[in-house]
Formats: structure tokens, sequence, C-alpha cells
């Protein structure tokens, strides 16, 4: 009978540029280095991409445990990098998740099966889970547009009540 390991590494980077986070979640408490880059051993799941009937694609999600961390990473997953120039603005993260076949006995990719990347768009957490959402540029075939976090810097002052008026 033959069994495959089945692993994936993770880099989260500001703005598409630099690597702020790496992490791999097969090698449990090991540091792993791949292709230049270090890998840290974090507890994650990834949901990978799914479509439904319709043909639209559903977010892939990464899920952490709710500590501390996680919650400080995922804030500044969906925050992002500002961009300074005649305006200002914020770029969420950009994920890439390799799935990986690993060896089981040494520290090696033995094949990279496929690479998904996507930008951080949504996140939330119960009492044990973490998740964070992140939506491709093929997600536009779909009826909705990714969701973008509000804040004073995009909108300016937001209502305190509920009583809002239009004129």
């Amino acid at each position: 009978m033959t069994s495959l390991a089945l692993g994936h590494y993770l880099r989260l980077y500001d703005g598409g540029a630099n690597v702020k986070y790496s992490f791999q979640n097969f090698y449990i408490a090991e540091n792993v280095s791949h292709e230049g880059i270090n890998y840290d051993f974090v507890p994650f799941g990834f949901s990978g991409t799914s479509a439904t009937r319709q043909g639209d694609l559903q977010p892939a999600t990464l899920t952490f445990p709710n500590n501390e961390v996680s919650r400080a990473i995922l804030g500044e997953a969906l925050r992002g990098r500002t961009l300074r120039g005649e305006y200002t603005w914020v770029t969420p993260y950009v994920a890439e998740v390799d799935v990986n076949i690993l060896s089981a006995t040494s520290n090696q990719v033995i094949q990279k099966l496929l690479t998904y990347t996507g930008q951080s768009t949504a996140g939330g957490w119960d009492d044990t889970v973490l998740r964070l959402e992140l939506s491709s540029v093929l997600d536009a075939a779909g009826l909705d547009i990714p969701t973008r976090t509000l804040h004073r810097r995009l909108v300016g002052s937001l209502p305190t009540t509920s009583s809002v008026r239009l004129r």
C-alpha cells in the first residue's frame, strides 16, 4: 500500500513584494528551508478552492488556532501595507500556498502539486479557530465583489449611531 505525505507551504507577501511570513504545516516543531525561504512550523489548514454548480469560485480559507499571535497576523494581513503616492491607500497581504507531496523521513519536497495565489479579503474567529479568506482574480466571475475592510483612511469618519439620514 502506497501512502502520500501532503503538506502546505504558506507565504504572506506585503503588497506582493516582500515575504512577511512563511509557514509550513507538516514537519512538527521544525523549521524547513525550501527554495531559499525558511518556513516555520505553524499548525494551519488550507481549504483550497471549490466551485459551485453555477461555476463561481468560493474563496480559499486558511484556518489557524485562535490565539493572540494568529489574531495579530490576521489583522496585519487584512490591513496590509500602506502605499504612498498622490493618494494613501492600503493593499492587503497576498498569500501563496504550495500544496506539496513531502518526504515523511527527510525535510524534502518530492513534488509541488499546485500553488494557489490569493489576496486576503476577509477573516474572523470563534472560540477555537481563526479563518483568513483568500480571493483570487478568478473570483470576479462570480456575482459578488471581494470585500474590503472600511476604516477612517478610506471613507473618513464613520457614524457612531444607526440613525443616519441621507439628503
